[in-house]
């Protein structure tokens, strides 16, 4: 028995030493910091940390300074991307069966209604937070140097969840979605120069039917998911090397640089 104990405890230990070596490879740094240079350390290389600044001010961390809406429209992107990869099992982009499979998806498919309105809902909560964040920034002055390069990724990535938005709201191809692309894409061919040739890109054709479907899942699914991850990614990085979120303090900074 002594000997069947003391194999458990060897075995125990070999297994806690591996599953520790996984987790310093992983976050390297597995004591908590005793010093300034040790928390820099633990910063620089956790990659959950690293996408914070090593230093922030106490009021960029205030809830009622921010109300979290940045955070907000990044969780429901999330929350759009697990369920819209998961609708991609069910729907097929083709204009004869398309609003068939979302009617199965409501009524054959388990909790396939659940699914469908939470990307559904997820999708009108993210463009009403990234306009609430947007109009934050403007009112608290963060879009003001040095972040007034992060202010047009910021509106690069609201028209981007617009676009979005708008693609997906044409994809269950009923009466609603042939009308919205129909008007869309007429209202983009009175562009000047460029007008016409965005309506034949869309379309694919000089009517509405099957090639614009096909188009339109491919920039909801494919192109504007990606644009949005890569913009996305650098908006992070800015907000980072720009010192992390903006504080009143900023302001007095830039305006006392500029004087000297």
């Amino acid at each position: 028995m002594p000997s069947a104990f003391a194999s458990l405890r060897i075995q125990t230990e070999n297994i806690m030493k591996f599953l520790n070596n996984i987790y310093r490879s992983i976050f390297r740094y597995g004591r908590m910091p005793e010093d300034a240079e040790g928390a820099s350390y633990a910063v620089f290389n956790n990659l959950f940390l690293h996408i914070h600044p090593v230093k922030v001010s106490k009021h960029s961390l205030r809830f009622r300074y921010t109300f979290g809406l940045g955070v907000i429209a990044t969780c429901l992107f999330l929350i759009l991307t697990f369920t819209g990869v998961w609708l991609m099992f069910y729907y097929f982009p083709s204009a004869t069966e398309a609003y068939g499979r979302m009617l199965d998806l409501r009524s054959s498919v388990d909790f396939g209604f659940v699914l469908r309105n939470v990307h559904k809902w997820a999708a009108e909560a993210m463009v009403f937070f990234v306009v609430l964040h947007m109009a934050r920034v403007f009112f608290t002055g963060a879009y003001k140097p040095p972040r007034e390069f992060n202010w047009v990724i910021g509106i690069v990535l609201l028209l981007l969840t617009l676009g979005l938005s708008f693609t997906g709201y044409l994809l269950p191809w009923d009466q609603l979605a042939f009308w919205a692309i129909t008007v869309g894409t007429s209202i983009a061919g009175y562009a000047p120069i460029v007008g016409d040739p965005i309506r034949q890109f869309l379309l694919g054709s000089d009517n509405v039917g099957q090639e614009a479907l096909v188009r339109f899942y491919v920039l909801h699914v494919v192109i504007l998911p990606g644009l949005l991850s890569i913009f996305l990614a650098i908006h992070f990085w800015r907000i980072r090397k720009d010192g992390g979120l903006s504080h009143p303090n900023d302001n007095d900074v830039s305006v006392a640089q500029t004087k000297h």
